[in-house]
């Protein structure tokens, strides 16, 4: 930027003070000179201000305690006496009339910025800060986790990585049973690994509680799976274990029955099919009406109908996995299977949320993707 009429001034007041100091009578006139045209320069600068910004930038060169007004002041001690008065009223001249000047600047500048409107509007809604929301599964597993509290079950929570004796050993899997090979199941060193599903908590849970118990263990669980829209090596489960002298069947089907229509309508009807689990015996599935064509397994119009796609023209769902506990675990927990009956259940809670809205791919859970989440 090239010098200003301020920066001549200033110039012209360090030239006149070097010849004032060497010689005060032939400098004076100068220095008089100088100092008229510093003072003129100033209210120039503060006039041209533009910005508030820009007004107070102006002032600290001219009053502040590095300004220009300074190399004045600086140099009145070293005049003859007849000299000083007439440089000190010039010094303060330039003061008073450029302390008008701001001020009268000031008010302008703040007068434009009104006229403009306000930095601020206080009528407009105020801009509410990013906040973010439970994960689509963990509002799955909260309202899952609800529904059985409202049926007396507790919640018990287990480590993720375990031990085989807890992970296969006491849910009565045989020692070569195919779960327990590489291939369906991550192994971590010193002889753990990750769990391949919930019912260890099952175990721990019947170690440390002695019965009559009635818990769901939400969580985590790992298994070694190819991806694809419907297997994940991650994913999460909830199971549920109910202890207690004289628990049969009939509660088993009454219990799952009422979880179904609290959280998938009371419209909904259930059936059970035969299936095996080495923890459970007798072992079933679950089935439940499809959430989309209400079990009639064709959607669209009269005139048009087609088939379900979600629940591939059935009319059923599959839900869960349940059955009574085995003798086994229970003895392998010390419980006496011959006082003691209960059933057990479990339900990959992904699948669930998938089949409620309708959720094709289940890698979308864990893809961290705000455009796909921040729809739930």
């Amino acid at each position: 930027m090239p010098p200003g009429p301020l920066d001549h001034a200033e110039e012209r007041v360090r030239s006149a003070l070097d010849a004032l100091l060497r010689d005060p009578a032939e400098g004076w006139p100068e220095m008089e000179a100088a100092a008229g045209g510093l003072e003129a320069a100033g209210r120039a600068a503060i006039a041209t201000a533009q910005t508030p910004e820009e007004l107070d930038a102006t002032e600290l060169r001219l009053l502040k305690q590095k300004g220009v007004l300074n190399l004045l002041l600086r140099s009145v001690g070293q005049l003859p006496a007849e000299r000083r008065k007439p440089l000190g009223a010039a010094t303060h001249r330039c003061r008073a009339a450029w302390g008008a000047a701001l001020e009268e600047r000031r008010a302008a500048l703040g007068a434009v910025a009104t006229r403009r409107g306000p930095a601020l509007d206080l009528t407009l809604p105020g801009r509410r800060p990013f906040t973010g929301r439970p994960h689509i599964l963990s509002q799955v597993r909260d309202e899952l986790v609800e529904i059985f509290h409202g049926m007396g079950f507790s919640t018990y929570e287990g480590p993720e990585v375990e031990d085989d004796h807890h992970n296969f050993g006491a849910l009565n899997f045989a020692p070569h049973h195919p779960a327990r090979d590489a291939h369906d199941t991550l192994f971590v060193e010193g002889g753990v690994l990750l769990r391949t599903h919930t019912s260890p908590v099952q175990i721990r849970a019947m170690e440390n509680v002695p019965p009559p118990l009635r818990m769901v263990f939400p969580g985590r669980v790992y298994r070694a799976e190819q991806l694809d829209p419907t297997h994940a090596a991650e994913f999460h489960q909830i199971e549920g274990l109910y202890v207690d002298r004289g628990v049969s069947m009939a509660h088993l089907k009454g219990t799952l029955t009422a979880f179904a229509r609290a959280f998938l309508g009371a419209h909904t009807r259930t059936r059970f099919r035969p299936s095996y689990f080495p923890f459970t015996e007798p072992s079933g599935e679950m089935d439940a009406t499809c959430v989309v064509c209400r079990g009639t397994g064709q959607v669209g119009t009269a005139e048009a109908p087609a088939r379900c796609g979600a629940c591939k023209g059935t009319g059923w769902l599959e839900i869960l996995g349940c059955g009574m506990v085995h003798p086994n675990v229970f003895r392998a927990v010390g419980i006496d299977p011959e006082e003691w009956t209960g059933f057990a259940f479990g339900m990959g809670y992904d699948r669930i949320a998938m089949l409620r809205y309708g959720i094709r791919d289940i890698r979308y859970f864990l893809e961290n993707d705000l455009r796909f989440l921040e729809q739930f």
